[in-house]
C-alpha cells in the first residue's frame, strides 16, 4: 500500500509498561509519526502509574499522551501477567494492529507477546535476544519466551544476534539494529544541565563535591532482609569516604520499611525521590562512579565513560563489560567494596570505545524495517 493511495495506514500497537520502556518507544514513536507511513497507537498498560514513575518520563522524552491506557497496576508476575493478557485481548478484538511492537523485558511484553501471537498478529520485539542465563530472574523468561515468539527481532548487539541463532530462530527475523537506548540519550543530552540539576536536587555542596550513583530495587537485593542487610552494611562503610546518592525506588522503600532497616539505609545514604529522566541524567553525568542492579544504566554509563560496579552475578549486555565502563561485581558485598578500592579515577579511566551501531540511529533503522515489512506494495 503507498503512503498517498488515500487507503487506511497499516496501524502498530507500541507497548508501554515502566520507565526503561518509555526511553525505548520515545525515539521509534517520533520517527513512525515524523514518517506518516504507518498508524502508530500508543498503548500504556500502567505498570508504573505514578507521576514521577511515569507522568514525567513522557513530559521528559516528549511522548505524546498515550491512546489507550489499560490501567493494570502492579501484583504478582501471574496476576499482572494474566490481567493484562485478557485486557489486551480485548483490545485486539475491538482494535485489531496490523502489528504489536514491544519493547525491553517486562511483564508487558510477554503477556502482549503471547495474546498476538494467538491472534495471528506479527509481533516485533525490540531489544530482542539479550541472555544472562539465569532464569532466576523472571525478565530472563520474558525476553525467551517473546523472541520465541517474536516474527521482527531488532538486536542491540552482535552477541543477540548469536544468542538467538543459537535458540534456533531463524536468521531472516533477526535485525541488527543498535540500541534505542542510546537513541533518546543522545538526543536529550543537550537538554540537561548536570551543574544545575546537582545543585538543585542535592544542594549547593555537592556542585564539586562527587558522589556515588546507586540504583537498587531488583528482587534478589531487596526483598531477602539478609541480602538488604548486607548492602546496607557496605553502604555505610563506602558512605564514610565518599557521599551515596540513591533515587529510592518505591520496592526498595517498602522492603526496607518492612524489614526495619529504613532509618540505618537512610543515615548511610542520602535518599531522595525518583527522578524524571532529564534529572537523573543530569545526576548521572556528574556521577563519579554508578553502583546498580538496573540493566539499562549499565548500557547509559557505557556511552558517558562512567564507572558502574553492577550488582548482580549475571548481565544480560556482556557489552558493556567488554567494551564500555561495566564491571560485574556479584550479589556479596565484600566484592563490591573491594570493586570500590580498586576503581580508577574517573579522569584516569578514559572513554571506552562506544559499541558498533550505538550511533543514535537505532530507531530510523528499525522504522526503516517496519515501512518496508508492514506497507503492502
Amino acid at each position: 500500500m503507498s503512503p498517498d493511495s488515500g487507503q487506511k495506514k497499516p496501524r502498530i500497537f507500541c507497548i508501554v509498561a515502566a520507565r526503561p520502556n518509555f526511553m525505548k518507544i520515545a525515539p521509534i514513536l517520533a520517527e513512525i509519526e515524523r514518517r506518516g507511513r504507518l498508524e502508530a497507537v500508543l498503548v500504556h498498560t500502567g505498570q508504573h502509574y505514578d507521576t514521577n514513575m511515569s507522568d514525567v518520563f513522557f513530559q521528559d522524552l516528549g511522548i505524546r499522551e498515550p491512546d489507550i491506557h489499560l490501567g493494570i497496576g502492579s501484583g504478582s508476575h501471574a496476576e499482572q501477567t494474566g490481567k493484562l493478557m485478557m485486557a489486551f485481548e480485548k483490545l485486539c478484538f475491538t482494535n485489531r494492529p496490523d502489528m504489536v511492537l514491544v519493547v525491553g523485558d517486562v511483564n508487558a511484553t510477554v503477556a502482549c507477546s503471547l495474546v498476538a501471537s494467538k491472534l495471528h498478529i506479527p509481533v516485533a520485539h525490540v531489544e530482542a535476544g539479550l541472555r544472562s542465563g539465569d532464569r532466576r530472574m523472571p525478565e530472563e523468561i520474558n525476553r525467551i519466551v517473546t523472541d520465541a515468539l517474536s516474527d521482527l527481532l531488532f538486536t542491540t548487539s552482535r552477541d543477540a544476534d548469536e544468542n538467538l541463532l543459537r535458540e534456533g530462530i531463524c536468521a531472516e527475523k533477526i535485525h541488527f539494529t543498535g540500541n534505542v537506548m542510546v537513541d533518546s540519550l543522545l538526543r536529550n543530552l543537550e537538554k540537561t544541565n548536570p551543574e544545575a540539576t546537582v545543585e538543585r536536587v542535592l544542594g549547593e555542596q555537592f556542585i564539586r563535591k562527587p558522589f556515588v550513583l546507586l540504583t537498587m530495587h531488583r528482587p534478589s537485593n531487596v526483598d531477602d532482609l539478609k541480602a538488604l542487610e548486607s548492602w546496607t552494611a557496605a553502604f555505610e562503610t563506602i558512605g564514610q569516604t565518599i557521599t551515596i546518592v540513591c533515587p529510592l525506588h518505591p520496592r526498595t522503600a517498602g522492603r526496607l520499611q518492612e524489614h526495619g532497616l529504613e532509618k540505618r539505609f537512610k543515615a548511610a545514604v542520602n535518599c531522595i525521590s525518583p527522578l524524571g529522566y532529564l534529572d537523573f541524567t543530569g545526576l548521572l553525568q556528574r556521577a563519579s562512579v554508578v553502583i546498580t542492579d538496573s540493566g539499562g544504566l549499565q548500557e547509559e554509563t557505557t556511552v558517558l565513560g562512567v564507572p558502574c560496579l553492577t550488582i548482580r552475578e549475571t548481565t544480560e549486555r556482556p557489552i558493556t563489560i567488554s567494551q564500555g565502563s561495566n564491571r560485574l561485581v556479584g550479589s556479596q558485598p565484600e566484592q563490591l567494596l573491594q570493586a570500590m578500592l580498586e576503581l580508577p579515577a574517573r579522569e584516569e579511566k578514559g572513554q571506552s570505545p562506544v559499541p558498533e551501531l550505538w550511533d543514535g540511529k537505532a530507531s530510523n533503522r528499525i522504522v526503516d524495517l517496519l515501512d518496508k515489512l508492514c506497507i503492502v506494495q
